[in-house]
């Protein structure tokens, strides 16, 4: 089937359409499923009319459908998708696919058309936060105007600050308990906001302009390498690899091998373009997946640390310690309470 939206509020209710999905208001939010086939899934909206709205999704497309979008509007949108890979062809552009990662983009005047297709399952969470939001809200505070011309128009930036990251997965835990209420809802948003202002605003060198200004990266004293578009499309790769990858990861050596980049070039590479280690970025996606399986199906401890790539239990208990300051068990508890 074939639809043609204006708004990101029309192409948002245009896909719930799509999969059937019908609200219930729930404490704070609205949860949208199709109750004749709840086995396809859910959505949930929290939103503030006009201003801001974050969804989380977990469903599976029973048939395929597209839409054809011609959006007028200026809005940033931001957050984490954790599985699901989405087909897009932007005006007078190839078609593109959009795979697991955390992504930013501005978008305004954006035309084109989405592409979904039988038996896909997405499943991530988003903030979106409107122009008026910024123009009534964030300028007035901040006594300053932000400058969106700072970001490429309708380029997605596969990166997001991982205090960014952590917050998104703290309002989903809040979620999962249905204490996410709209004070604590807003001060989130405001976090990320602000984070990702300080993060522009530190360095012309930062990490969204790295991801289009490739420039040399120092690696001692007196010692630089040079970056040029082929080794930015080689970088990349290697991402969307780990990120398929998080249980098994192939090595520094045999990742170099497999997007042709030397070793020392990628891994300098890649903590200059994405402000994180190699390491540091599987650590991040392997923590952030086994949360949210923690919050969201019963599999034992040992099978999450499976799955998400450790040979020990212990091992994975350690690392979860140090990333949210509880254990597994103590996670999964809270967010039942």
């Amino acid at each position: 089937m074939h639809n043609y939206v204006q708004t990101a509020q029309q192409f948002r209710e245009t896909v719930l359409t799509e999969l059937k999905f019908l609200p219930n208001s729930e404490k704070y939010c609205t949860l949208y499923t199709d109750p004749n086939t709840p086995k396809n899934g859910y959505f949930l909206l929290y939103e503030r009319p006009g201003y801001y709205d974050f969804g989380i999704a977990d469903y599976t497309i029973d048939h395929p459908f597209s839409i054809q979008f011609n959006n007028p509007q200026r809005l940033v949108r931001f957050g984490t998708v954790y599985k699901g890979t989405t087909e897009f062809q932007l005006d007078n552009e190839p078609v593109s696919s959009f795979k697991p990662s955390s992504f930013f983009v501005v978008e305004q005047g954006l035309k084109g058309k989405q592409i979904w297709s039988t038996g896909q399952h997405f499943h991530g969470a988003e903030i979106t936060i409107y122009e008026d939001y910024f123009t009534d809200i964030i300028q007035p505070l901040l006594k300053t105007e932000l400058d969106f011309d700072l970001f490429v128009k309708n380029y997605t930036y596969h990166y997001l600050p991982l205090e960014v990251i952590s917050i998104i997965q703290t309002m989903q835990t809040l979620s999962n308990k249905n204490i996410l209420d709209p004070l604590q809802l807003e001060s989130y948003i405001l976090q990320c906001i602000s984070i990702i202002i300080q993060t522009i605003e530190e360095s012309p060198n930062n990490t969204f302009t790295n991801q289009l200004d490739y420039g040399k990266v120092q690696i001692g004293t007196d010692r630089y390498l040079h970056l040029n578009a082929q080794d930015i499309q080689s970088i990349q790769k290697a991402h969307d690899i780990l990120s398929r990858q998080i249980e098994h990861p192939p090595t520094i050596e045999t990742l170099s091998e497999m997007v042709l980049l030397h070793p020392q070039k990628l891994k300098a590479g890649f903590s200059h373009y994405y402000h994180m280690s190699i390491g540091e970025f599987i650590t991040s996606l392997r923590m952030s997946v086994a949360a949210n399986l923690l919050c969201t199906t019963d599999l034992r401890i040992s099978d999450i640390a499976q799955k998400v790539g450790y040979l020990y239990p212990s091992n994975f208990i350690k690392m979860f310690r140090q990333t949210f300051e509880c254990t597994p068990l103590q996670y999964r508890n809270n967010s039942k309470k």
